[in-house]
């Protein structure tokens, strides 16, 4: 996956590229790999990812597809500040497919061509982080198995690994035989190279030369046909003399021949703090990369759904003659954005409490004009009468009460009638974006914090009718009007709810796509909107829901 930092790495879409994929809609083309094509999109957030797309006949490979699988439920236990880390994937996709954070920056093979070799405290930052990430890749049970630097990216706070957790599915192509090696030839290790086991040490040895490869700015063991670089890996000594010399230790553990006597990735991390000294407890990596990562990339915006473009009507609208500029990204006609959203639903609520209270206008002339000929008939039988009776004197004179307008009546007005001299504010919203709930935690409305039980408000969980979000506390309402929902709209909404029924603590997934929006009250008064960013539910076993939430505290 290659993220480039310079921003001719955003591509057009080609003819034959898909405008979207599971519901992500794709803004531009990254690239290409061994496994198929890269395309940018974003979150329903605003968050930029990137989707890698699987190559047909990969797809078409029912081994690939199980491989996969596994793979997919490994790497989303990888929670590294290292790591691009994956936030979705379906590998019964058609084709499969699978999402990860987007990194704004280089591949490191680009800015060593860009710049040249990179300074010895670079290289120590470079090794500190890629080793960091290599512990959470290995405590997710897995191995990389294609460590290299076009998948180490350099964004501007450090380095991220890429690409971990799908090369074991990789090893099953139509090119496949049995006894072949997988990866990089110019970054294997020797038992890689020669199809032996593969152990967390494999990624180590990956590690040095792509460390070595920052440093010299070619890779270590030579060019030429994969066969002489293989050989030369599994036969040869690396010949580290023309590495820098404060470099040479590390490097010399990391190329050990026998797995069991390269470094560990904790020891790498030690072993680097202790070589950048103060400036690593000062954390003066930030930087460094800065300078290596290049210039700030600028990437290009979500692509709107154009069901949500709309269209000025046709009368009350100043309509322009001067022709708008075209942007320079063609994209659909942007949507509506929130807060326009509720102003014309504000707009469309005026119109319609206009209209009503025109009707109840003509309706209370008509009952007046009614209620004037029924008095009339009352006086005619009164007059007629030598002695009414009491029930009849009484109704009169309730009517002449009821009659009499209040100026008449002292000037008084019900307190109930007087109008309000402010209008209470409403609370002001906290934002917590990127809230993940699957089956192992919850979260905690009140501190809107997840936990790593399943005690808090919210709960992700799957049963067999389907996957839903639930609640033991706090009152559900699933949001069906228009997107951009405000305070007054959840409260609102909630009011009408009664939780006492047991129809608002669960809400079925099946229900909610990406950008669906719950409203939630907690007892505390408190009242959340939860903004579905991404849904998972295809593999219940491993299924997610990664969340934008805005909570509104009582006051």
């Amino acid at each position: 996956m290659n993220n480039a930092g310079a921003t001719e790495v955003f591509q057009p879409l080609q003819p034959d590229d898909p405008p979207l994929v599971a519901g992500y809609r794709l803004a531009a083309r990254l690239g290409a790999g061994g496994m198929g094509r890269v395309y940018l999109s974003h979150t329903q957030g605003g968050r930029p990812v990137a989707i890698k797309v699987v190559r047909p006949e990969l797809a078409d490979n029912p081994a690939f597809r199980r491989r996969f699988r596994r793979e997919i439920a490994a790497a989303r236990r990888v929670r590294g500040a290292y790591t691009a880390e994956l936030i979705d994937a379906d590998a019964d996709g058609v084709p499969p497919w699978l999402a990860t954070l987007y990194v704004p920056g280089p591949s490191l093979t680009e800015a060593v061509a860009r710049r040249g070799p990179l300074p010895v405290p670079a290289v120590l930052w470079l090794m500190a982080g890629v080793a960091e990430a290599l512990q959470a890749i290995h405590d997710a049970g897995i191995v990389h198995r294609d460590l290299k630097p076009s998948n180490v990216l350099l964004a501007a706070d450090g380095p991220r690994v890429i690409d971990f957790g799908i090369s074991l599915a990789s090893d099953v192509t139509s090119h496949t035989t049995t006894g072949a090696a997988i990866g990089t030839p110019s970054f294997m290790a020797p038992e890689q190279a020669s199809a032996g086991e593969l152990t967390p040490a494999t990624d180590v040895f990956a590690l040095g030369q792509t460390a070595a490869f920052a440093a010299l700015g070619e890779p270590l063991y030579g060019d030429g046909p994969a066969v002489s670089v293989l050989y030369r890996i599994v036969n040869d000594e690396p010949d580290l003399s023309l590495l820098p010399e404060q470099l040479r230790p590390l490097l010399a553990r990391c190329l050990a021949t026998d797995p069991e006597e390269r470094v560990t990735p904790a020891e790498l991390v030690e072993w680097c703090r202790q070589r950048l000294g103060g400036d690593a407890d000062a954390g003066g990596g930030p930087a460094v990369w800065r300078e290596i990562a290049g210039p700030k990339v600028t990437v290009p915006p979500p692509v709107p759904n154009p069901t949500q473009g709309y269209t000025l009507p046709s009368v009350g609208w100043p309509q322009s003659t001067v022709p708008a500029p075209q942007p320079a990204w063609p994209r659909p006609p942007m949507p509506l954005n929130p807060e326009e959203r509720r102003t014309r639903r504000r707009r469309v609520a005026l119109i319609a409490t206009a209209s009503v209270a025109a009707g109840a206008l003509l309706l209370t002339g008509l009952t007046w004009t009614a209620m004037n000929a029924v008095n009339g008939l009352r006086d005619w039988s009164a007059a007629a009468s030598s002695t009414p009776s009491p029930k009849a004197s009484a109704q009169s004179s309730a009517s002449s009460s009821a009659a009499t307008p209040a100026s008449e009546a002292g000037g008084r007005t019900p307190e109930a009638s007087l109008p309000s001299s402010t209008t209470p504010k409403p609370p002001q919203a906290v934002p917590y974006p990127g809230q993940w709930l699957d089956r192992e935690n919850s979260l905690d409305l009140k501190k809107a914090a997840p936990r790593k039980d399943r005690k808090g408000d919210i709960r992700f969980d799957c049963k067999e009718a389907g996957c839903e979000l639930e609640s033991d506390t706090s009152t559900m309402v699933l949001w069906y009007g228009d997107p951009g929902v405000s305070f007054e709209d959840c409260r609102d909404l909630l009011a009408g709810a009664d939780s006492r029924r047991g129809g608002h603590r669960r809400i079925p997934l099946a229900a909610t796509a990406a950008g669906s929006e719950i409203c939630v009250k907690h007892p505390s008064g408190d009242i959340a909107l939860f903004l579905i960013d991404v849904k998972s539910t295809a593999l219940p076993e491993i299924g997610f829901v990664m969340a934008d939430m805005t909570v509104w505290p009582a006051t």
